[in-house]
């Protein structure tokens, strides 16, 4: 009775000479009765007839479809026979991929699971590019005409709907369903994906003062957005904060539990940018900077999204020097995610090949002889300097190296750095510590694949018991599923819009003076840091 679709069992009285009701105000009637619920109950326009005849035929007693709304009772079906599946899709609509389940709305099971890459891609890999493809022929208009839409944006549009479509297709497939069977959806997404979701403009969203045309979406149909789905099937979008705080991070927060904890906790979520939340169940404070490309595979030249083939652990014992590295899926090698990159260079520090600044130490100066052999092998100069060789020949004779070059090495030194100033600036901005939080909640693939303890020794992450770290993985996802299957849970988005202030970086000089600090390994104030071991020379 509290997901967003729902059956509720009714038996009514047979019309005849003596109670000539009609059919859909007798259904409506014993509904009413049995929901005892002040909300308004209508059946659907556009369902009317399929919904009496099915009534009639059942012999007026059986199981009503009902959308649950937040201000009304909407019936869409009924059937003579308790149905055993009620299926809802719950999906994050992410700017590279999307990522899907279907849940039984009956009782949460987890009928499949999917996830197909973002078609959008093809008009722009990142959402700028896509905003300046939606508005293309808008920002040649002088005047913009009251019934104008830019066919940019209704060309993406018609692609994401369509890549929604395949996914859902995939889906009902593994469950023995068909699309038509899916009775709900609930989006998640940031906020310029959604408004392409939705074929609304989002020319205001990258220009100041970075106005969106809406942060809360009314509850639309299937039919509405071209969906192949049950026709009245429910549409519901997390709703946003503003142009940098979408749907996506209050799906996490509400996946989280932090919203409706009494102690203070943190949320990391790394993707393209690093979205950051503190609080608990009376304030929320959230941040956003760009920490996130490093540890997508963005930066590096080897880097690549977690895949088949991308090196996800690497390890360097550091008394003989032996190096072991694994690959997602167990196949060769073909360059490195996140989770290896963190790995990586946290070896390599503490094995001493790289130093402080994050700089590659010179071979010809190293007096281990252990060490030295080992950076021979491994480390090769450039023009601009050495690159590590993560790999060599491959165990089928072929020349497949990965290898991580200085520049790389810079960029991932910046992107921990932004991280930690992130952390730290939120926590300062409440007068905390980050010894006061209860729990630490790392979302996404960031916190699903990476090791704490490596991403603390770079300083990244603060130097807190392992035990403070939760990871929860998909976190948009989790939150659209909690939508789906509990009235609550859709109540309590909007408590968590009401109760967040956001804090921009982009303005903040504690943000940079953090930032510049952190710049180091672990960072310049190593009592920040006590676990990890700080070399001054050749000492500890």
């Amino acid at each position: 009775m509290n997901s967003i679709v729902c059956s509720v069992q009714i038996t009514a009285a047979a019309p005849g000479l003596h109670d000539n009701t009609a059919d859909i105000d007798r259904l409506q009637q014993a509904l009413k009765t049995k929901l005892g619920d002040n909300r308004p109950l209508t059946v659907a326009y556009e369902c009317m007839t399929i919904v009496a005849r099915e009534f009639r035929e059942a012999g007026f007693s059986g199981y009503a479809l009902l959308n649950n709304l937040d201000t009304a009772w909407v019936v869409v079906g009924f059937t003579a026979k308790k149905p055993s599946v009620i299926a809802g899709m719950a999906l994050d609509l992410g700017t590279t991929h999307l990522e899907a389940t279907l849940l039984n709305l009956l009782d949460g099971e987890v009928l499949a699971e999917g996830n197909l890459e973002n078609a959008q891609i093809a008009y722009g890999a990142d959402i700028l590019s896509r905003i300046h493809h939606a508005t293309a022929k808008r920002r040649q208009q002088k005047k913009i005409p009251s019934d104008f839409q830019d066919p940019g944006l209704d060309e993406l549009q018609q692609v994401i709907v369509a890549t929604i479509n395949e996914l859902a297709g995939k889906l009902v497939v593994h469950a023995g369903l068909k699309t038509e069977d899916i009775s709900a959806l609930s989006v998640s997404g940031n906020t310029t994906m959604a408004h392409l979701f939705l074929g609304l403009d989002p020319f205001h969203i990258c220009r100041e003062p970075y106005i969106p045309l809406f942060n809360r979406s009314p509850v639309l149909n299937a039919k509405q957005l071209h969906l192949r789905f049950h026709p009245m099937a429910p549409v519901w979008l997390m709703p946003s904060v503003g142009s940098y705080f979408g749907g996506d991070l209050i799906s996490g927060i509400l996946a989280s539990g932090m919203a409706q904890s009494s102690k203070t906790r943190m949320l990391i979520d790394v993707g393209t940018n690093a979205e950051v939340v503190l609080g608990n169940s009376d304030w929320l404070i959230a941040c956003a900077g760009a920490a996130g490309p490093a540890l997508e595979g963005g930066v590096a030249r080897m880097g690549m999204r977690a895949g088949p083939g991308a090196i996800e652990y690497v390890a360097i014992n550091p008394e003989n020097y032996s190096m072991d590295i694994r690959t997602i899926g167990g196949v060769e090698p073909v360059g490195i995610c996140g989770s290896g990159l963190i790995d990586l260079v946290a070896a390599l520090y503490l094995a001493r090949i790289i130093d402080i600044r994050g700089k590659f130490r010179d071979p010809a100066t190293e007096k281990n002889p252990e060490r030295a052999a080992f950076m021979k092998e491994h480390l090769h100069e450039h023009d601009d300097g050495f690159c590590f060789g993560v790999t060599g020949l491959s165990a089928k004779g072929t020349r497949n190296e990965v290898v991580l070059e200085q520049i790389d090495l810079d960029a991932m030194i910046r992107s921990k750095a932004a991280m930690y100033a992130i952390l730290t600036t939120l926590i300062n901005q409440v007068g905390l510590d980050f010894s006061d939080l209860e729990e630490i909640t790392v979302a996404g693939a960031f916190g699903r694949h990476i090791n704490p303890q490596h991403a603390m020794t770079l300083g990244m992450l603060p130097d807190l018991p392992l035990s403070v770290y939760r990871a929860i993985g998909n976190s948009s996802l989790r939150g659209a599923e909690k939508v789906l299957l509990d009235g609550t849970a859709r109540d309590d988005c909007e408590k968590i819009v009401s109760s967040i202030t956001y804090l921009e970086l982009n303005v903040n000089q504690e943000f940079m003076i953090s930032f510049s600090g952190a710049r180091f390994i672990p960072h310049t104030d190593p009592s920040l840091f006590p676990s990890v071991p700080f070399f001054k020379g050749d000492e500890i």
